[in-house]
């Protein structure tokens, strides 16, 4: 049996370690992420917080497969994607993750459906199955008959919505949600915490969040702090 495998199996669906990132400005190096080591199990609610510049985008677009480390080593569901081309990296960020945005991320001459069903494009899913994937979601998160909506039809709450439904149609292993609240009401922030953590709970989907809010990282079940590229404090969330 391959290392990979054991991972896999073990349940570890996040797994990073030794990983460094440095930025080079005018010849000068600046790094983002000094180093770190980090496993994230299947099925967990993990919040990244931080102050700005403490490390925690340029660590969430590693996990994204956005951006690659310096050095170290990056496992997504036991396969070690650090040193992946950016064609391959493409193809595990359509295949295995799923992304929510603060700014929603939708085609804006494109109906809710159609965003939703974007990914199954991408993957070559017939368009049947991306109907039926696409209605059944719209009616998990409350937007059935909005089908056909557009996004400028949509409130921001019913958009994020859309952009979580968009994010879970291609059963990824992991949800990423960067400040998926940033741009929404406090009443509205809490009602789309509630579905993120109704889909943790009761699905198990594995969900990582990048947030600047305490109360919205109190959401999770583990709250992983950064500063200066390094983690400070990885927390079992007991208030939870």
């Amino acid at each position: 049996m391959s290392q990979d495998t054991r991972q896999d199996n073990n349940g570890i669906v996040v797994k990073v370690v030794g990983l460094k990132k440095t930025y080079f400005l005018d010849h000068v190096a600046v790094p983002a992420i000094k180093e770190v080591n980090l496993e994230i199990p299947k099925g967990s609610f993990v919040s990244i917080t931080g102050a700005s510049g403490s490390g925690k985008t340029t660590f969430m677009n590693i996990l994204g497969c956005l951006d690659k480390p310096t050095e170290g080593e990056y496992f997504l569901q036991g396969t070690d994607v650090s040193s992946f081309t950016p064609d391959r990296l493409a193809e595990i960020r359509n295949e295995r993750i799923g992304f929510i945005f603060q700014n929603f991320n939708l085609l804006a001459r494109t109906s809710a459906m159609e965003n939703i069903e974007l990914p199954l494009v991408y993957s070559g899913t017939s368009r049947h199955e991306r109907v039926k994937k696409a209605l059944e979601l719209l009616e998990m998160m409350g937007l059935k008959g909005f089908e056909k909506h557009f996004p400028q039809q949509l409130s921001g709450g019913q958009q994020q919505r859309v952009a979580i439904a968009r994010a879970l149609v291609n059963s990824p292993s992991i949800i990423l949600a960067d400040e998926p609240t940033g741009n929404l009401d406090t009443k509205t922030s809490y009602e789309i915490m509630h579905v993120l953590k109704k889909l943790n709970e009761e699905m198990g989907v594995t969900i990582i969040l990048v947030t600047h809010e305490h109360d919205i990282a109190a959401y999770a079940q583990r709250i992983i702090t950064f500063r200066d590229g390094l983690i400070v404090s990885d927390t079992v969330n007991h208030e939870k």
